[in-house]
């Protein structure tokens, strides 16, 4: 057992501000700014389209919600966040999202690409970019991410039965690359190759409590490469508002010591949707996912659940294991028939962690549910921005993104 830093406790007030752009929020996330840049563009939306001296700001943001440009013109939206937590302190960031269609043709998939990087007055940063991307007639299909960011994170300890409060922060820099290319093999089937590179350095474990806590692998830091295969079944048409269709992922990637991973395992994923349109506007959406592995993984690398998308309300890594289950359902108005640009949806989900399927047990399965507005921001995208509260036992989350959960 290695003894580690001890961290004072936190100001229960400091406790109800948590930076929701990391999935993270273990009493009641909120960014301020974001919440306000909302607000503001409502108000914007509403005043008069003709105002005489509308500045450059007003202009921009009536670009952008009272957008008159052909549907397959592609879209750009960008805009400053602020968000307070209480391992970071203040933090300012820059959002942004570009949609388009390949080659401008609308009967192809609509690809988008989000970009968020960061910078906290304690020295810390970040830059990531996920992207779903569409070639023409959809013959291809690179969906991915790329992470590089100095970031502390919260440590609960592994398995179902971990404490509610976390053990340790931490600080750390990680570098992540995950990327899938897919060739349409079938109508709406594509199977290709899938890279996953992540390392995690200047690890330092600081602990919560007095008392010394058991290391988890990994826990000095570690690089690892993955290669695998994936089979996709996608029937979307717009990633960010599904309005009908299916997505079924099983992806297989395998992590080991011969092409330079300091530790070795494979991993089985299995992401599965189902969108079903109710009327013109309302959808039902439901989403069951499994995550399985096997060898020594590292605890950045275990199956982590929480964060904005499932089990919304949880932090995104409250609970950690080797293996996952969750399942999620939602409800969404979108818009209502009685708004033009305002809408809602309503949404509950559970899902566990195990070291292994005999110790798979019901009572180990959590729950979270809740409710949230929606603003059409893009409206010849049909793309919407989401304000979401979800409960949980340990308390609430809020969530601020563009477009939908899954």
């Amino acid at each position: 057992m290695k003894n580690i830093k001890k961290s004072g406790a936190m100001p229960a007030w400091q406790d109800l501000f948590f930076n929701i752009y990391k999935g993270s929020n273990p009493d009641f996330a909120v960014s301020i700014i974001s919440f306000a840049a909302i607000i503001l563009l409502l108000l914007i939306t509403v005043a008069p389209a003709h105002a005489q001296k509308a500045n450059l700001f007003t202009r921009y943001w009536n670009s952008l919600v009272n957008d008159t440009t052909e549907t397959s013109r592609p879209k750009f939206l960008i805009y400053p966040t602020l968000a307070y937590a209480p391992e970071t302190s203040w933090e300012i960031g820059l959002r942004s999202l570009y949609v388009y269609y390949a080659k401008r043709d609308t009967t192809n998939r609509l690809s988008e690409i989000n970009g968020f990087t960061f910078y906290t007055i304690e020295n810390q940063y970040g830059l990531w970019f996920d992207h779903a991307l569409y070639s023409h007639q959809d013959k291809w299909i690179f969906p991915g991410r790329l992470r590089f960011q100095s970031f502390p994170l919260l440590y609960f300890g592994i398995g179902p039965d971990s404490p509610s409060d976390h053990i340790a922060q931490v600080d750390n820099t990680l570098i992540q690359i995950r990327e899938r290319a897919l060739r349409r093999i079938y109508p709406n089937l594509y199977l290709g190759l899938e890279l996953d590179f992540q390392s995690l350095s200047a690890v330092d474990f600081i602990a919560a409590g007095s008392e010394n806590i058991e290391l988890p692998a990994g826990s000095t830091g570690s690089t690892n490469l993955a290669f695998g295969l994936g089979l996709v079944y996608d029937k979307r048409h717009n990633v960010l508002n599904v309005r009908e269709g299916i997505f079924s992922e099983l992806a297989f990637l395998r992590y080991d010591n011969s092409w330079g991973s300091d530790f070795s395992w494979s991993s089985i994923l299995s992401d599965n949707r189902f969108y079903k349109s109710i009327n013109e506007r309302d959808v039902l959406a439901a989403q069951l996912l499994g995550q399985f592995n096997r060898g020594t993984v590292p605890f950045n690398q275990l199956a982590l659940m929480g964060g904005e998308s499932i089990n919304r309300g949880y932090y995104y890594g409250r609970y950690r294991d080797k293996n996952q289950l969750a399942a999620q359902l939602e409800y969404r108005m979108l818009p209502f028939s009685f708004a033009k640009r305002w809408g809602a949806a309503v949404f509950g989900s559970t899902g566990t962690v195990f070291d292994s399927v005999k110790n798979l047990t019901i009572s180990d399965f959590v729950w979270s549910g809740g409710g949230g507005v929606r603003f059409l921001i893009f409206p010849k995208k049909d793309i919407f921005t989401r304000l979401d509260v979800a409960f949980t036992r340990e308390g609430p989350g809020v969530y601020i993104f563009i477009g939908e959960a899954f």
